[in-house]
Parts: C-alpha cells; structure tokens; sequence
C-alpha cells in the first residue's frame, strides 16, 4: 500500500455525502447510510453527537445504531473523555477491520490486478495474474478464478466484489461494449454474483478512479480523473456524484478526435486522443530523444490534452483534474503544459480555482475506486 493511501486512511475526514432525510419508504436504508457515512468520514461519535450531525431523532439514532450493532458493523468504544456533566457519552465507532472487500483492477491489458482491502482501503493481500491474450468467455473464466483465490485469501468476512474495467458499462454491471476484451453486451456484474455468490459492482476503470480519489484520495467533488495507460479514459464527479451520461459513456474522451488525418486508433478511426496521450504513443514519441527533445514532444502531447479539456472544465466548473499514468510521461513537461492551455483557453473565474495535479493513490487507484462501488452498493457509503 502506498504511503499517499495509507496518509489518506488516516484522514478520512471528507464529510458526509448525503444530508437530507427523504421519503418514508425509503428512509430507513438513508438514515442508516446517514450514519454508516458519518461514523466512516468522522470516526467514532456519541448517539447524541449523530443526532445532531444527521439530523435524525435521538430515538431514530439509538435503534439504527441497536440495528448495526447487531450486524456487527459498529462497535461501542467506551466513554467519550472530557466530558463531566450529567450521563456520560458512549462514542459508537465503525468496525471497519472486521469486514474486507475484494477488489480487481481489469485496467491493463497484460495483467489483471486484485487486492484484499479493509473497508478503508488498506491492503491486506495483493496478487497478480497474467491474462496473455485471453478475451470474451476466456477472459471471464479467468476472471471469476483469480476472484476466487482471493476471496479464499481473505481474512475477515468479505461484503463484496468491485471491479474496475475498461469499456462502456451500464450501472446494473452490464459491458455494453469493450472492444478491447471482447465483450459486449455482457452482464458482467450479475454473471460473477452467480458465480461467486456474493454481490458484485462492476463499473468503467477511469469512473471507478474518481470514485477512487474522492472518497480515499481527498480529491474535489467537482473533478475530473483522465487515466492515462494502454488507453486514455476519464471519470467524472459533479457535485460528489458521478457521471453516467445518456448512454453510461460520460468520460470516453480517449476518443474524441484531436488531430485531423492522425494515426489510426483501435476504434477504428483516426487521430484520437488516443494515439497522441496513450502510454504506448508517448513511449513512441519520445523514443531516442535527449531530454530537451522529449520535453518539447511531451508539451506538445500537453497542449493537445489542455485544447481537449477546456470545454469539459468549462462546461461543468470542475474543480480539480487529477492524471494518473507514469510520472516520467506524465507529470513534467506533458502536466505544465496542459495547465497553461487550460488557463489560456478558459475564462479567469474557471481557471482561477481549477487544479491540474497527479492523481494521489497512484497504481492503487483503480482497486481503491473498486472498494468504493462496494462500499456505496452494501453500506451507502462513499
């Protein structure tokens, strides 16, 4: 686990996601994400204290938390100190050890990546799997094996499964279409459940990065997650929520067409984004170049992102655009020139308070946004 997640688990401190009471049939699974939430971001608190914070009866809270006491999911932690007038407070505090998710990583094409994670997103066992080559039911044999290996690797009870993948994904789980895997039309999610029996989230890798970031990672809830690998994707949050779009292909920036009559991209067309930002096109580029060179070839690559993204940041007010891909490409002449273009090409009040940085979690982004769609579909959580 890297140093930036571990610093992050210790500051969970994003506040609470949801903060509304909503209608009767639905508020007993609100109120209880409305205390999940609260109990996981802030840490433990007293009855009173969530009362407050949610805006639920003291009556409400004390049932709701008789209720996750029995699930095993709180535990009561002794007396709240510092106080010495009248009944003394018992914080209520999330076990958030004694559950783990499993989570996999589909996002590069040669390796498959997995991990055993405690609900807050420290890695208890990692593993590795080699694909070579395999697609469509192959691939998904393959698949429901490694997750079986790690399931059996776990340690504590396991709540779910989340997997990141490439391609255009439904929010039932369905791949609609990933070219790459040979997948399309494919019911992904339930096919695991069934396989595996327990409850399995599958959603698009770069839209599970940004889930990533902003729940483990402290990133805006207006923000922008541009994965930079074997492709080029982007997830999306507005207003802490994440973007679907008409057809569940908010994000497919990879390819939009950036340069007129360019190199042909795996979609079948030219000039993608794709073959100019790609890890593999920007290996290419900067092939045999000394530093001064590589540096003009990268900025050039960064004007191209900064043109791409302008309108996205303008359009939506975005906060925060965090890349993640090799810091040697990524994060130096390629980042600095997509932040002037960005500054450039959008009014002052947008640029003035948008960030372009690197993404925090690293190589673990992807696992650590898999383990978010676990937590958001069982405990309400995000």
């Amino acid at each position: 686990m890297s140093e930036t997640m571990r610093a992050s688990r210790r500051g969970l401190g994003a506040g609470l996601r949801a903060t509304a009471k909503v209608l009767p049939e639905h508020a007993r699974a609100h109120n209880r994400a409305l205390v999940l939430q609260h109990l996981f971001h802030e840490g433990p608190t007293s009855r009173a204290d969530l009362a407050r914070a949610t805006s639920l009866t003291r009556v409400t809270i004390s049932d709701l938390v008789n209720v996750l006491l029995a699930e095993g999911l709180v535990e009561e932690l002794g007396v709240q100190p510092g106080r010495r007038v009248g009944k003394p407070a018992i914080l209520v505090g999330m076990r958030t050890d004694a559950y783990q998710i499993v989570a996999v990583d589909l996002s590069d094409d040669a390796v498959m990546r997995g991990a055993v994670l405690t609900l807050t997103g420290e890695a208890v066992v990692r593993r590795s799997l080699a694909v070579e080559g395999r697609s469509g039911d192959d691939l998904v044999d393959l698949l429901t094996r490694f997750a079986r290996g790690l399931l059996s690797a776990a340690s504590r009870p396991v709540i779910g499964i989340g997997v990141g993948s490439p391609g255009i994904i439904d929010p039932s789980g369905r791949v609609v279409e990933a070219p790459n895997r040979a997948w399309f039309d494919l019911p992904l999610a339930g096919m695991l459940t069934d396989r595996l029996g327990l409850p399995v989230q599958v959603a698009n890798d770069a839209n599970t990065a940004a889930l990533g970031e902003y729940t483990y990672g402290g990133a805006a809830g207006s923000m922008l997650v541009l994965t930079i690998g074997q492709g080029v994707g982007a997830g999306i949050m507005v207003d802490g929520a994440r973007v679907h779009g008409a057809g569940d292909a908010a994000g497919e920036l990879g390819h939009v067409t950036v340069v007129d009559g360019g190199e042909p991209c795996a979609c079948g067309r030219r000039g993608c984004l794709e073959t100019v930002l790609s890890v593999p096109a920007l290996r290419k580029a900067v092939a045999g170049l000394d530093t001064e060179e590589a540096d003009a070839v990268l900025a050039a690559a960064g004007r191209v992102l900064g043109t791409t993204l302008a309108p996205v940041v303008s359009a939506l007010n975005l906060a925060e655009v965090l890349l993640s891909g090799p810091a040697e490409l990524v994060d130096g002449a390629l980042r600095q020139a997509a932040t002037d273009t960005l500054r450039t090409r959008t009014m002052p009040a947008v640029a003035a308070s948008l960030r372009l940085r690197m993404a925090t979690l690293d190589e673990d982004v992807v696992l650590a946004g898999a383990a978010v769609l676990v937590l958001a579909a069982q405990l309400g959580v995000s």
